[in-house]
């Protein structure tokens, strides 16, 4: 299939494969006329990037799940090097959960503060003027 054919099957722009082609992660061939051609594992190579892309890996991330296809595994993260990548990724998700943790519980903390505050300038206001 040409670079036109792959773009629309995998939902995205024959600009975003070029880029993934200069990072080298899709791999076209070449017609005798030197246009790009596809196969249908550039298909599922492309679906496994934007795939990846979407819950926030990023380009260099998915590298070992590209070759873990290409060495002719039916997933991308069965190999070591696709699973170290996924534990450490689920790190930092932890990590990053446990700060908008922290984070939620000092907003949670300073509202109740500024509610009690402003309910006791209230109260005060109210008794001021009886």
């Amino acid at each position: 299939m040409r670079i036109g054919e792959l773009a629309e099957r995998a939902g995205t722009s024959t600009r975003t494969l070029r880029y993934y082609e200069t990072r080298g992660l899709v791999r076209p061939g070449r017609s005798a006329n030197g246009y790009r051609v596809y196969d249908e594992a550039e298909l599922r190579v492309v679906h496994e990037i934007r795939a990846l892309l979407a819950v926030g890996f990023d380009l260099d991330d998915i590298r070992p799940f590209v070759a873990c296809l290409r060495a002719g595994n039916s997933s991308g993260d069965v190999c070591p090097d696709s699973v170290a990548v996924l534990r450490r990724k689920l790190a930092e998700v932890d990590d990053y959960l446990d700060r908008l943790g922290t984070v939620r519980h000092q907003l949670h903390d300073q509202l109740a503060r500024a509610i009690a505050h402003r309910e006791e300038t209230c109260l005060r206001t109210r008794t001021r003027a009886d």
